[in-house]
């Protein structure tokens, strides 16, 4: 029963959907890294709820920084947030009732029936807040070593974002952005494929696109600690991804070697490649140049739809039609988790790489 991630950073959920609070606990962060609480404000706020393409949930996310923060600085003490559940409705749910595509069934099946299943309790979306709220310091701590980061929707239904271009540009201009699409007209598109799935009673999934600028050449470790396994790892515990990819991802196996391949060439002194279809990765350790990844999110399984399933407490089969409050799609609000979540396992890397106080005194010249 564990719910920690992390080497030299560690990170804890903790809390459930309807339950008081959710929250999180990030140990190992040095002391003295600026904390700023209208940084988090803003990156919750990228994943809040605010219009009929999201959730009618609305929560103000007045979270509270309990410990490990003294003086707008870090302490170097466990670094505690919680985060109030002010707008439940539990009795939109009713126990025993798995519906699917659901952590209904498996989370009986893994504690017994002692768990809070109102609002999907501990696997619920709503967990991700607490994600978020981490990411406003560590995502601010990158930049000030060079490192920024973005995630926009590539896809959603049939309607398509371009892809990154001039990918400094672009990351700088979706933390401006108020949706996370890299051509305005990719917004009007997306919102119609996702308010066409809301009025057939209906959700509809999409693809993410992040991309990472700044990282230093060899962080990483080869087989079990690649760039791309942890990654994995921490991004497949977000509940809505099925798949990631990165750089060409799938499309290599369709590809020759003399195609899949990224030629080194010297620029401005430094070791560069022409293009950069292995996403920044090689060997499982990034080679400076930015780092690429894909992400497929699934439609949310919430869907008022009559659905076939299962009274696993009645051992009968039933009907179901999920009634409560529920996004249509949640492509849009998963950007800031995944740019949180990607925060999170770069920072470990990097003072697993050069020390704890790496994210104060910057990565040493090689």
């Amino acid at each position: 029963m564990k719910n920690t991630i992390g080497t030299s950073l560690s990170l804890t959920l903790f809390g459930e959907s309807h339950g008081s609070h959710i929250g999180a606990v990030l140990d190992g962060i040095a002391p003295g890294i600026p904390v700023d609480e209208a940084e988090i404000e803003r990156l919750l706020s990228k994943r809040r709820p605010r219009s009929a393409l999201d959730t009618p949930r609305r929560e103000k996310d007045n979270f509270q920084i309990v410990s490990g923060v003294f003086n707008g600085k870090t302490t170097g003490s466990p670094l505690c947030i919680l985060i109030p559940n002010e707008n439940t409705k539990s009795g939109d749910y009713r126990y025993g009732n798995a519906r699917p595509s659901h952590a209904d069934y498996a989370a009986y099946a893994k504690y017994h029936g002692f768990e809070d299943y109102r609002g999907g309790g501990h696997f619920s979306g709503r967990i991700t807040a607490a994600l978020v709220a981490v990411g406003g310091i560590l995502i601010p701590a990158l930049g000030r070593l060079g490192i920024t980061l973005g995630t926009h929707i590539a896809a959603c239904g049939d309607a398509l974002d371009r892809p990154f271009g001039d990918i400094r540009a672009d990351i700088d201009a979706l933390e401006e952005s108020t949706f996370p699409t890299l051509d305005p007209h990719a917004a009007e598109a997306i919102s119609k494929e996702i308010l066409a799935a809301r009025a057939d009673c209906d959700s509809i999934g999409g693809r993410t696109e992040s991309a990472v600028c700044g990282l230093p050449a060899g962080l990483g470790e080869p087989w079990f600690d690649s760039v791309e396994s942890l990654l994995s790892h921490a991004l497949f515990s977000i509940g809505g991804i099925k798949g990631i990819a990165f750089g060409e991802g799938f499309g290599f196996a369709s590809l020759r070697g003399s195609e899949a391949n990224d030629p080194f060439r010297i620029k401005d002194g430094c070791v560069v490649t022409e293009t950069n279809k292995n996403g920044g990765v090689n060997g499982g350790i990034t080679n400076g140049m930015p780092l690429l990844f894909s992400c497929a999110v699934k439609p949310t399984p919430s869907i008022a739809k009559t659905q076939r399933t299962v009274d696993f407490i009645e051992m009968q089969e039933v009907e179901l039609s999920i009634e409560g409050r529920h996004d249509p799609a949640i492509i849009r609000r998963i950007c800031p988790v995944i740019d949180s979540v990607t925060a999170f396992v770069l920072c470990d890397m990097l003072t697993a790489r050069y020390g704890t106080d790496v994210l104060l005194k910057g990565i040493p010249k090689s």
